[in-house]
């Protein structure tokens, strides 16, 4: 798909810049202290021209066109997947490897789905410039738990149910909780949804994107197929069904996983305290357990409440909670580019 020399510092893109994850990628940026060349900031028409203050410069954003990823290291892209589709090829045509947030390539034969602590090895070359996907951000925070247990014990199946936050729906989504919830506690008329198909104040919606013919949603669908592929294990037995709720930021998972092998908790506590990116909060005498206001805004998986199933002692439950917005997409994605460029 092209070369390009190794330079450092880097040439930046993101695309989606104004966004809540595009803006997530640009304060991550910061925080860590990319050494940055240039940067690049992209979105639609109706941004352009916004100004983002980056490392004490202030960069106007643009519109993408033709030529605009030119002498672009890396470009990070969070548009939606009509634009990735459209502007990933030709960003890498231009030279620029991109990391991918949308769902246009993750099943892709040929396009890495990568979580840096569970399958870096899938991190391609400097010099073999190409797409790389970002999972779904509830993929993400399940993988960095499976992946030891895999490792260590194997897996038979996996059931997940999701509980995400609408900041999984971007901005509005934000928005649209905060109206209908003052509208309610200030006795008014409550605003129609228009992100979600029901009001989600005070509420609970099991659907996440569209239905399928299956019955599953397509984001319950992303779960499964994306995790089989991480995990390498494509015929994993795996159902998820995914659930909206009232809460900010934070995606919260209730896991079954049952292991090829007979363990005991001490065994299975001491493989998750050794895993990458992973944070063990268990002690349910003092009401300690992962919770979504503790994990926003931190880079860590959080595991809890890890208990054996009654009645199949391969069997385990626990409960996962990461920042979908900071873990489930920035942060991954540059993580991603971290490795890629060895600046970690």
């Amino acid at each position: 798909m092209g070369t390009r020399p190794n330079l450092s510092p880097l040439s930046i893109a993101v695309v989606g810049a104004t966004g809540m994850v595009g803006r997530e990628f640009i304060d991550i940026l910061q925080q860590r202290n990319c050494p940055t060349k240039e940067l690049k900031l992209f979105a639609t028409k109706e941004s352009a021209g916004q100004t983002i203050e980056y490392q004490q410069r202030t960069i106007t954003v643009q519109e993408m066109g033709t030529g605009c990823f030119s002498g672009c290291d890396v470009a990070f892209f969070s548009a939606g997947s009509n634009i990735s589709e459209e502007w990933a090829p030709k960003a890498v045509t231009e030279g620029a490897f991109v990391i991918d947030n949308s769902s246009a390539f993750r099943m892709k034969s040929n396009v890495p789905l990568v979580v840096p602590e569970v399958n870096g090895h899938r991190i391609p070359k400097k010099t073999n410039v190409q797409i790389i996907a970002n999972p779904n951000c509830s993929t993400i925070q399940l993988v960095v738990v499976l992946k030891p247990l895999k490792d260590a014990f194997g897996i038979n199946n996996v059931t997940v149910s999701t509980y995400q936050s609408v900041s999984g729906a971007g901005k509005l989504g934000v928005e649209e909780l905060s109206n209908q919830t003052l509208a309610n506690l200030n006795d008014k008329d409550e605003p129609l949804p228009r992100v979600f198909p029901h009001p989600i104040a005070f509420n609970n919606i099991p659907q996440i994107d569209v239905f399928e013919d299956s019955g599953f949603t397509f984001e319950e669908k992303k779960i499964m197929l994306e995790t089989q592929k991480i995990l390498e294990i494509p015929d994993l037995d795996i159902s998820a069904t995914a659930v909206r709720t009232p809460t900010l930021n934070s995606h919260s998972e209730a896991v079954w996983v049952e292991l090829k092998k007979d363990v005991t908790r001490d065994e299975l506590i001491r493989c998750l305290e050794n895993a990458s990116g992973l944070v063990i909060l268990d002690n349910i005498k003092n009401s300690l357990y992962p919770l979504n206001r503790q994990a926003s805004g931190k880079d860590e998986v959080f595991v809890g409440r890890i208990r054996k199933d009654f009645k199949n002692p391969r069997r385990w439950v626990m409960w996962i909670v990461s920042d979908n917005v900071r873990k489930g997409a920035a942060l991954n994605g540059i993580q991603i580019a971290e490795k890629l460029f060895s600046l970690s």
